[in-house]
């Protein structure tokens, strides 16, 4: 199967979905749970990958766990988030405030537009799978680990985040607790190092380098566009003692706070 095929195939089997999930939006009158589809939509591209190449490699056994592990962790944990909430994210208020029609201009910049990055940065993994053929080794390693401290870093800033958030005492207040108190966002950094993890891995076979503008997007994404640089405009204006932590806390890399 040609390169071109692999993605077309991967952009097609996304584009069924998220149709599907734009149709649900209409009903509910709300897109916020297409967050949840985020890691959920990288390990459909995994399986349709696998299933059309059927590769019998380890390396490409590990991409399509890893990918799996990190989907069925981050999806159930976003979906939990919306059931949560009693109305929709405040990201997609403002856009629906600023375009009339949004209900119907949302199948493609918001749904669209995710299937479609789900295919960009997904990149290492499709090919990563399709392509792999070298023997594991040191490359590999590093990626496993990369890939492992990225999923616990994760895991537990989301799990520490969640009980911050359930006890109402809190409610109004900045989270500087565990993780929180060393990265203003522990939990994008984590995913960061997931990302360039699995792009090591993929790496492994030459032929896959060229994938590194999947993580690097990731990356990007993260720390200029819906991420990081979106959530601190908010929490600057939402949060009282937000400037305080800002001044003492690292804004993305966890390090030791400064007095």
């Amino acid at each position: 199967m040609t390169a071109l095929t692999l993605i077309a195939l991967n952009l097609l089997v996304v584009g069924i979905i998220v149709f599907g999930l734009w149709l649900l939006s209409l009903r509910l009158k709300d897109v916020s749970f297409v967050d949840a589809f985020w890691s959920v939509g990288f390990g459909l591209v995994a399986w349709t990958t696998y299933l059309a190449v059927g590769p019998d490699h380890p390396r490409a056994f590990l991409l399509l766990g890893f990918t799996s592990l990190w989907a069925l962790r981050h999806g159930p944990y976003m979906l939990a988030r919306w059931l949560s909430e009693p109305h929709e994210d405040t990201r997609y208020q403002a856009m629906r405030a600023r375009r009339p029609h949004f209900a119907w201009q949302s199948i493609y910049v918001v749904f669209g537009l995710q299937g479609l990055l789900i295919v960009v940065v997904g990149v290492p993994v499709i090919f990563g799978i399709a392509n792999a053929q070298a023997p594991l080794g040191w490359l590999d390693a590093l990626g496993v680990l990369l890939f492992t401290a990225g999923f616990m870093l994760e895991s537990i800033a989301d799990s520490q985040l969640a009980a911050f958030r359930r006890d109402e005492a809190n409610q109004g207040q900045v989270m500087d607790k565990g993780l929180w108190r060393w990265s203003r966002h522990p939990n994008y950094f984590g995913n960061t190092l997931i990302w360039w993890g699995l792009f090591v891995i993929a790496a492994s076979d030459a032929a896959n380098l060229w994938t590194v503008v999947g993580p690097i997007l990731m990356t990007w994404l993260i720390l200029r566009v819906s991420g990081v640089a979106m959530l601190e405009h908010g929490l600057r204006q939402s949060r009282p003692g937000y400037e305080a932590y800002v001044a003492r806390t690292s804004a993305f890399v966890p390090l030791p706070p400064r007095k």
